[in-house]
């Protein structure tokens, strides 16, 4: 019995012999567009003709960047691609990376061509980028003197900032002569030291703007020391001075955007900031006049004219106990020695004489108490109330008590 296959078996295996086929994983195809349908979900479906026949094509949302313009019935374009199988229909169509409108050709590839040899040289490499100057006062523009290019940037210049100086050097940015022209713009603007340069113009076909793919123009604007802004065409439009270029704007009025700071904007941030400024700086006075009102309250209290005042005030009541207990004492004293004087006036021999005692000194000076003490004609000192009487000893006799 014959060997009897899928059709996803077969379909697999067409799809395997165009995998291996090396012309079509990489293949230029010519032709005029048709049914072309741009998906919401970014991919673009069309089909490509002759006089002959038709092929599918589709070029799918992440491939975009290969497509410099937008497509339209009836266009003759050269789409770069790899032919493959869609398994599910099977059908076979052209998967296409880069799309360009015919007659191009020699010229896209040339750019395609320069441009490698740049980037390997690394003249398109970030860390050669000079930064955009964000308050640039004199502005170089190298572009053609009459256009649509020079009047945006001029427009544009004058509502942002009037007060930027401009400096056009009238450059031819097309045909024969194009790229020494411009070349001579960049040094002579250079040689004015402006703060930054714009260096473009406006839209055209890749002939048109072909001045800017230059190899020289491309070395002029690497070699500048002052900062170049490339605005070349339109937004889709690429070019070799896009790449080598400090700062790439997709159009010149967007050049003018990026190199003119804007005044009005600036001055009412400057107004902003003012009033910041002056609130932080009320809020800052009055947190100082706080801290300063505390550091008072804090100096008053421990300044040494108060710890003086306290000082005396603690003398001054340590006075006040103290001569409160002196007082004490000296009425304890005064009331001891009262009951002393009293005890002594019991005791007194001049209390005695007052009671019709004497009191009697031999001549030794002692008192007389016994007859033992005295013998006839010693002399005696009698004391009594009012005076002393001197007397002799006339003669001691013994009493007896019975």
């Amino acid at each position: 019995m014959q060997n009897v296959y899928t059709v996803k078996q077969v379909n697999a295996y067409i799809k395997n012999m165009f995998t291996q086929d090396y012309m079509l994983g990489r293949i230029y195809v010519k032709g005029e567009v048709s049914n072309c349908k741009y998906h919401t979900s970014g991919h673009i479906y069309f089909s490509l003709k002759d006089e002959s026949g038709t092929i599918a094509c589709v070029m799918f949302a992440g491939q975009r960047g290969g497509l410099s313009f937008r497509m339209g019935e009836g266009q003759q374009v050269i789409v770069m691609g790899a032919v493959n199988v869609y398994e599910r229909s099977g059908s076979y169509q052209l998967y296409a990376k880069e799309i360009r409108l015919d007659g191009e050709g020699v010229l896209y590839e040339k750019f395609q061509m320069l441009k490698r040899e740049l980037e390997e040289m690394g003249m398109f490499a970030l860390e050669y980028k000079k930064p955009i100057p964000a308050y640039a006062q004199r502005i170089g523009v190298v572009t053609a003197p009459t256009g649509a290019a020079v009047r945006d940037i001029m427009n544009i210049t004058r509502r942002r900032n009037p007060y930027v100086q401009l400096i056009l050097y009238p450059a031819k940015v097309q045909g024969e002569g194009a790229k020494e022209s411009i070349v001579r713009g960049i040094r002579m603007l250079q040689q004015a030291e402006v703060d930054v340069m714009i260096v473009g113009r406006g839209g055209g076909s890749i002939e048109d703007l072909w001045a800017f793919n230059e190899e020289e123009v491309a070395r002029a604007i690497f070699d500048c020391p002052v900062p170049v802004i490339s605005a070349v065409g339109h937004e889709t439009d690429t070019t070799i001075a896009d790449y080598v270029a400090d700062l790439r704007a997709p159009t010149p009025s967007a050049a003018a955007e990026l190199a003119v700071y804007d005044y009005g904007k600036l001055s009412g941030e400057l107004a902003e900031a003012k009033v910041r400024l002056s609130r932080l700086m009320r809020q800052k006075i009055q947190l100082e006049r706080l801290r300063m009102r505390e550091y008072q309250t804090k100096l008053k209290y421990l300044h040494p004219e108060h710890k003086l005042r306290e000082q005396q005030q603690r003398l001054s009541d340590m006075e006040d106990r103290l001569r409160a207990v002196m007082q004490g004492k000296l009425t304890d004293a005064r009331h001891r020695l009262a009951v002393y004087v009293e005890m002594m006036k019991g005791l007194s021999p001049v209390g005695k004489l007052n009671q019709g005692y004497s009191y009697v000194q031999g001549t030794s000076g002692r008192a007389v108490k016994s007859i033992r003490d005295i013998k006839a004609d010693d002399r005696l000192s009698i004391y009594v109330t009012d005076g002393i009487i001197h007397a002799v000893v006339d003669e001691v006799k013994e009493v007896e008590h019975g």
